[in-house]
């Protein structure tokens, strides 16, 4: 279950039985997602899980260690839900494609809250060690994978030669990552009832918006 991105100081860590590597994650996600970077209290992980904390710096080193190690691994999940929906949905058009990844990323915040609440922090917690960078390269893998969806679209015949791919990437992945958001986050979706919605709603919504992203809002 080794991560994208493992550092070195980590290989002990990876040793480790994989029911005890969960347990250490999801402690220090609940931590990390909950208190915020500078709030979560190593001592706090530690005394939780029964571990001694010289254990869990020799696993990371620091705590800026360990965080950066809890995203890697967080990412890692991630890109492996899309690519399956990606690979599984090759055959089909992009309509199909669009309603697959949305259904997919509403079900990963189901079954993987404690990843999403993560991924929040980043946006919201400027304390957290090079967190640009992780929400980059987080940017830059969903922007890659509508971007694949696009051009095999393209090469379909399915858009048209006008279609600029990054704009269009662009665009999709702002309406994915607010759809999301709006899911988890009370405010995000103005009163709309997206937020804790049940999966009736959710499906709906993805309906309605994919018919709109594919025949736009102009008169026909």
């Amino acid at each position: 279950m080794k991560p994208h991105g493992a550092q070195p100081a980590a290989e002990r860590f990876l040793n480790l039985p994989e029911e005890k590597q969960e347990r250490i994650l999801t402690a220090a996600s609940e931590a990390f997602s909950q208190k915020g970077y500078a709030g979560a209290s190593i001592n706090a992980i530690v005394n939780r899980l029964g571990i001694a904390k010289g254990s869990l710096f020799q696993y990371f080193g620091t705590k800026d260690g360990l965080f950066r190690f809890v995203f890697s691994h967080a990412l890692s999940r991630v890109k492996d839900y899309l690519r399956d929906v990606r690979d599984a949905t090759a055959s089909s058009d992009l309509s199909t494609r669009l309603t697959e990844t949305l259904l997919a990323g509403a079900r990963f915040i189901r079954k993987h809250p404690l990843i999403y609440k993560l991924y929040l922090q980043l946006l919201t917690d400027d304390s957290i060690p090079f967190r640009n960078d992780m929400l980059l390269a987080l940017r830059k893998y969903s922007l890659e994978y509508i971007r694949s969806l696009l051009e095999d679209a393209m090469d379909r015949g399915e858009l048209g030669p006008h279609v600029n791919m990054d704009k269009a990437a662009f665009m999709l992945d702002a309406i994915m990552d607010r759809f999301l958001q709006a899911q988890a986050v009370p405010h995000m979706d103005a009163g709309l009832g997206l937020f804790d919605g049940d999966m009736d709603v959710v499906i709906s919504w993805i309906q309605s918006m994919v018919v709109m992203i594919q025949k736009g809002l102009g008169k026909a």
